[in-house]
């Protein structure tokens, strides 16, 4: 198992927490969040542990995060803490995954990149959703299969808008 598959999993929470424009939104925001407090808490202990610390370090940190996103979500926005249900809690798999994939140097213009990305994703993925489950009366685009067929066509949709071909080393890799 490669570090890649931490990609992945991190699609869960995009795919099961955007069944509406406010989900998405929510779900985009803990994100930004809990990424965000990650990367800038371990900034400083990045250089002064050893690696199985640091593991260590970012585990724990990463439990108390979600536990404190989960507490506040539940303290102020019952209805949609409900809603979302345990995936603001797998939001500390896109944050070992932006901690294990990301480079040492250029790091915070990519994580900013990455994460305004995964809001923009989140926002449009909630959006089609809710119009396909709502107003065209799909009703598998509310369900996390039919989330999972509307992300692949708005890739597929982001790649033939795209101006150039790809690299030919880039082409069939992840």
């Amino acid at each position: 198992m490669n570090r890649f598959y931490l990609l992945a999993a991190s699609l869960i929470p995009l795919l099961g927490a955007t069944r509406t424009v406010r989900e998405g939104a929510t779900i985009g925001l803990c994100a930004l969040v809990t990424v965000g407090l990650h990367q800038l808490l371990l900034a400083s202990l990045r250089q002064r542990l050893a690696s199985w610390a640091y593991v260590l370090a970012s585990l724990i940190l990463l439990a108390a995060l979600a536990s404190c996103l989960q507490m506040a979500l539940h303290a102020w926005w019952l209805p949609m803490a409900l809603a979302l249900g345990h995936y603001p809690a797998l939001l500390c798999l896109q944050c070992l995954a932006c901690d294990h994939l990301l480079p040492r140097q250029g790091r915070w213009r990519l994580l900013a990149g990455y994460l305004c990305a995964f809001f923009a994703s989140c926002l449009l993925l909630g959006a089609s959703r809710q119009w396909l489950g709502e107003i065209a009366g799909l009703h598998l685009a509310s369900l996390a299969p039919g989330a999972l067929l509307l992300l692949g066509l708005l890739l597929a949709l982001y790649n033939r808008l795209r101006p150039g071909p790809a690299h030919p080393r880039r082409q069939g890799k992840l």
